[in-house]
């Protein structure tokens, strides 16, 4: 698909396919992989809490510890990976179906695959071996296949929501996030049996760092975001051959699995032979790189959907609705976030608020527009509201003295987000050494 630019410039191409407005959907609940998805999770949620019932029965602070703690720990991934595509927020039902086919549907799956794959090569090859290298052999196929079997179901369910790569992106890391987090609680569990101490919450604690913070920005999040890259690949670019999407599908799983099996290995496991300072530049070794990776395809996957999104204001030609500067702040994070910055330091919190409403219509006006047939027409009645919630957000921010929802002039050369992403680095390094550091001492 392509789209005209702005005067001047030459059409460009985006993997984006919204669902027209004139297509009537199939509501879910008439989809035979509706309740098939919803049979799934049920049988996958008592499973889950018959797994946990003895633990629970066993150990039930250390339990009610685990899940407090993982569960709070998954907020913030949570409003991060939500807060990845602005422009055309996901249904929040569907953002927590996702998250709860990696938290029961994958987990408890996974436990007996794993155990069943881990056995067969200690046959087949060696025990030592399995030991070893099983975790990085058996792990990433096992987990991977079943975390993008859930982005697939969510496909079957409500297609016209994945639209874009980044689409993808946002399920597939909900789907590893759960996926994550409920994994960690049975660490967690197992580091208190091992511990054979009794009830007690030091095990847990300990295994929320170790699982937490250091593995945490380079896990199951991570991976199956790029998994769901692939497959939002396969399923948007209908403008490619089915060898190139293919192709990108594989690109995509293979990804996943690559980065997965690399972090389980035993690679660097010994620290470089060098201590707390070997395994720390280790972890970063094996870690980074991924986070690197996927970090850049979010970058490009963002930023051709802003890219075609506001392409729709641009044909407007309304600056009512959307000023020059407005279009171009509307397609970068940080300079939304600027924005808003900028008009509480002018007109305080009302302010700030103004300009975020104006935002959010604006993104709202711009994904209503790419899924009309004919345009911004008399007879829309859903593209006249949005357009009219745009002016009434826009006289709103008038009345406060803001002109324009517009980063300041005065921006620092160095964007704010990148100064608080390499102090939040550092910071994190600074607990990985202190938790290596406590070890060796212990």
């Amino acid at each position: 698909m392509t789209t005209s630019a702005p005067a001047g410039g030459r059409p460009w191409r985006f993997s984006v396919r919204p669902t027209p407005r004139a297509t009537r959907a199939l509501s879910s609940l008439q989809l035979p992989a509706f309740w098939i998805l919803a049979g799934i999770l049920f049988f996958s949620g008592m499973r889950l809490l018959d797994l946990l019932s003895s633990p629970f029965a066993r150990f039930p602070a250390a339990t009610t510890t685990a899940i407090i703690l993982f569960a709070l720990y998954a907020v913030p991934f949570w409003l991060f990976i939500a807060s990845m595509d602005f422009l055309e927020r996901e249904p929040p039902l569907l953002m927590a179906t996702a998250f709860a086919w990696g938290a029961l549907v994958a987990t408890t799956t996974a436990m007996p695959g794993n155990r069943a794959m881990l056995a067969l090569l200690a046959k087949t090859v060696s025990p030592d071996y399995a030991v070893a290298w099983g975790p990085a052999v058996v792990s990433p196929i096992i987990e991977e296949l079943l975390k993008a079997l859930g982005l697939v179901m969510i496909v079957l369910v409500a297609r016209k929501q994945i639209n874009s790569v980044l689409d993808g992106m946002v399920y597939g890391a909900l789907i590893g996030l759960g996926f994550q987090v409920v994994e960690n609680v049975f660490y967690a569990l197992n580091a208190v049996e091992m511990a054979n101490s009794g009830d007690k919450v030091g095990p847990v604690v300990a295994t929320f760092f170790l699982r937490g913070f250091l593995a945490g920005l380079w896990s199951h999040t991570l991976f199956s975001a790029v998994a769901g890259a692939g497959i939002a690949w396969f399923i948007v670019r209908t403008e490619k051959s089915l060898l190139i999407r293919s192709l990108g599908l594989a690109v995509g799983l293979f990804l996943a699995w690559a980065v997965h099996f690399i972090w389980n290995s035993p690679l660097l496991a010994d620290g470089l032979g060098r201590g707390g300072w070997g395994v720390l530049t280790g972890l970063l070794l094996k870690g980074i790189p991924a986070l690197a990776m996927v970090m850049a395809l979010l970058w490009v996957a963002r930023h051709r959907e802003a890219n075609y999104y506001i392409s729709y204001l641009v044909q407007l030609r309304d600056p009512k609705v959307a000023t020059e500067r407005e279009l171009h702040t509307l397609g970068h994070g940080h300079l939304r976030a600027d924005a808003r910055r900028y008009a509480k330091d002018r007109a305080g919190k009302p302010g700030k608020k103004a300009v975020r409403g104006l935002q959010m219509a604006q993104a709202h006006l711009a994904v209503e527009l790419s899924r009309a047939p004919f345009g911004l027409t008399a007879g829309d009645a859903v593209l006249l509201h949005a357009r009219d919630d745009v002016l009434i957000r826009r006289s709103r921010m008038l009345k406060l003295g803001l002109t324009e929802a517009i980063a300041s002039p005065l921006r620092p050369a160095v964007p704010r987000v990148v100064v608080l992403g390499i102090g939040a680095a550092l910071f994190l390094c600074g607990l990985i050494w202190f938790g290596i550091s406590s070890m060796n001492a212990a």
